[in-house]
């Protein structure tokens, strides 16, 4: 269904916006100016990652970016056209930044943006069925304020942890390229070496989660075990940071991720996210 241009009310603050909404306009927590510099290929991607020298500003761009021409004109398609139950909505339709403390004990990994869940409200894992699962356990973990998110702007709020995407761009069918993928690692890469400080244990979604969180950590500079060790639910490992850092050593852990294919199955169970969040609470001394 297609609303063509007219603005809609945010279903927190009934402020209007078009879909997809523009930078600085003032929708709930959007990092943009309307002067964010704007990457529009994947030099700009490495070139401005590298040079950005605060997790704010790191956010900011990372929503704005416009490198990736088939993510970027799917998530606008989408965002154009909307789903019939949210169609008096307006739709985010921009990268999704990190969520969360800017100092982080948790940081959790997960694979890309729903096209009608985060791609609609513009935070990670919120407003559709995987998030319900994980801000659930979050919330039960004392990780978060509230037991649900639905939307920016609903007063959630995460206790020291922090959500990252892989891609930050909502693909067709959840599947983004390799290429994609690749263009998108200097925004991950540059965002774990602000938090990586403050983190003690990284939880990723998925085997997509798991594999990327490894690629970062070793771009990084910390020493990941060869082979990379096999994805599994509640797998364990600890990685070392770099020779002669004064960092500590981070626990990453696994954990399937809330899709409605595993939970809808029963391969993702209530206390089987429970229990790996629960793990990750203590971990990081929650």
């Amino acid at each position: 269904m297609s609303t063509g241009p007219v603005d809609l009310p945010h279903p927190i603050t009934r402020q209007l916006f078009p879909s997809p909404v523009l930078p600085g306009t003032g929708w709930p927590g959007d990092p943009a100016s309307p002067t964010t510099p704007v990457a529009e290929n994947a030099d700009d991607v490495v070139a401005r990652a590298a040079s950005t020298r605060h997790l704010e500003l790191l956010d900011a761009q990372v929503s704005v970016c416009r490198a990736c021409p088939r993510l970027v004109n799917w998530r606008e398609q989408i965002a154009r056209d909307k789903r019939k139950a949210s169609a008096a909505e307006p739709y985010w339709g921009r990268p999704i930044p990190g969520y969360g403390s800017s100092h982080p004990r948790v940081l959790i990994v997960g694979l890309a943006p729903a096209a009608t869940g985060s791609n609609r409200t513009g935070r990670a894992f919120t407003g559709d069925m995987a998030g319900v699962w994980l801000f659930g356990a979050l919330y039960r973990a004392g990780l978060a304020v509230q037991e649900t998110s639905v939307s920016a702007g609903d007063g959630q709020e995460l206790i020291d942890t922090r959500m990252v995407s892989t891609v930050r761009c909502a693909p067709p069918d959840n599947k983004p390229t390799i290429a994609e993928r690749d263009t998108c690692a200097p925004w991950l890469d540059a965002e774990l070496k602000f938090v990586l400080p403050s983190v003690k244990v990284i939880v990723c979604l998925g085997s997509y989660g798991w594999s990327a969180a490894f690629r970062a950590l070793k771009r990084c500079g910390y020493t990941v075990p060869r082979p990379l060790p096999k994805f599994g639910h509640a797998a364990r490992v600890e990685v070392q940071p770099p020779e002669g850092d004064a960092g500590r050593a981070v626990v990453v852990l696994g954990c399937f991720h809330p899709s409605q294919r595993n939970t809808f199955t029963g391969k993702l169970t209530v206390p089987m996210i429970d229990a790996v969040i629960g793990d990750a609470a203590a971990i990081a001394g929650r």
